[in-house]
């Protein structure tokens, strides 16, 4: 795998139990916010599962669609769209209602300094949201973040663990999903909040940055010395079929792969990978940014794509000078400062 092309082929082919889901799901599948590192990938998984299904589904995707060729690409896709600010209320009210709808609308990096706007995309507009597609099934992404830094040995949260939210970002992510539930009890409207973290792209992610550094012989910091990460591909398949658990009260599910990772061990790995000693600076804490993900493992399965593989994928995507997004993911934040 040494493309994008190559890359997003293997990220967007649907699993059978997906295509299985897909002819159970009624309507339209629509994706707010389309435009993200997972947006697309996700509607083309989406697409073909519908394709391979052979029903008749539309997927359609909304966006700004201010810069590049996403569009375009989405549409020779067979991907319909619709270009439009969200956060206008009058462009949001001419959005046709759908049956399900995947929310993926947000704002994290850059968030210190420009609080509100932050605010206003993860709190306010899932209101506006929420109640011009009263009655849809909503997958609400949310993320890890709302959750407290706990001890490695608890094996993460749960979904019952109680959210302690550290930073503006954590705390703005947990109040869209405050709000999306107010609006999913009052209108009784079906609503899964999805906590993802971290979702990896050979592009972009976690493993990407420790390889990086490895590779480039930087020093790596193991402050935040654990982490859990899941292929992008699955997260996406996790999250359309997710439409079809959706309820009020919300389903609750935390999305992520089954192991609990050591910063240094994938360091090491990737050490051996490239035939270099990896660079460390600081020592592991005794806590993290943890979730258990096993009550998502056991509605759909484990991941189809394991942790070796990402590990080896990534190290030749390095070595090759595979194309980045070049957005760091700050996985070592402890502040909750983004």
């Amino acid at each position: 795998m040494k493309t994008v092309e190559e890359l997003e082929n293997l990220m967007t082919e649907p699993s059978a139990a997906l295509i299985e889901d897909i002819v159970k799901l009624e309507g339209n599948i629509m994706i707010l916010g389309i435009g993200g590192k997972m947006g697309p990938t996700l509607a083309m998984m989406a697409k073909k599962a519908i394709d391979k299904a052979g029903v008749d589904k539309k997927v359609i995707g909304v966006s700004r669609f201010s810069n590049g060729t996403l569009k375009e690409e989405l549409e020779r896709a067979g991907i319909e769209t619709i270009a439009t600010d969200l956060l206008d209320d009058e462009e949001l009210k001419r959005i046709p209602v759908e049956k399900n709808v995947i929310y993926m609308a947000g704002n994290k990096f850059g968030t210190t300094g420009n609080e509100h706007f932050t605010w206003a995309m993860n709190t306010y507009l899932p209101g506006r949201v929420a109640e011009h597609f009263k009655g849809s099934n909503i997958v609400a992404f949310s993320t890890g973040n709302v959750y407290p830094l706990v001890p490695v040995a608890f094996g993460g949260c749960d979904e019952l663990h109680p959210v302690a939210p550290v930073g503006e970002y954590g705390q703005s992510s947990l109040g869209r999903e405050r709000v999306f539930t107010y609006f999913s009890q009052k209108e009784k409207t079906p609503l899964t909040i999805f906590r993802l973290n971290y979702a990896i792209d050979m592009r972009y992610g976690v493993l990407l940055e420790i390889a990086r550094s490895v590779y480039n012989e930087v020093p790596l910091d193991l402050s935040m010395g654990h982490v859990n990460v899941i292929w992008q591909g699955d997260a996406n398949e996790y999250a359309i079929r997710s439409l079809l658990i959706a309820s009020t009260p919300p389903t609750i599910i935390n999305v992520t792969g089954p192991e609990t990772l050591s910063v240094r061990w994938l360091a090491n790995e990737f050490g051996r990978l490239f035939g270099k000693e990896p660079i460390f600076v600081g020592k592991e804490e005794e806590n993290a940014l943890l979730n258990n993900s096993s009550k998502a493992h056991k509605l759909f399965g484990y991941p189809r794509v394991s942790i070796r593989e990402m590990i080896e994928w990534t190290s030749n995507w390095v070595e090759n000078d595979g194309e980045t997004l070049n957005k760091p993911t700050h996985f070592q934040e402890r502040k909750g400062e983004f």
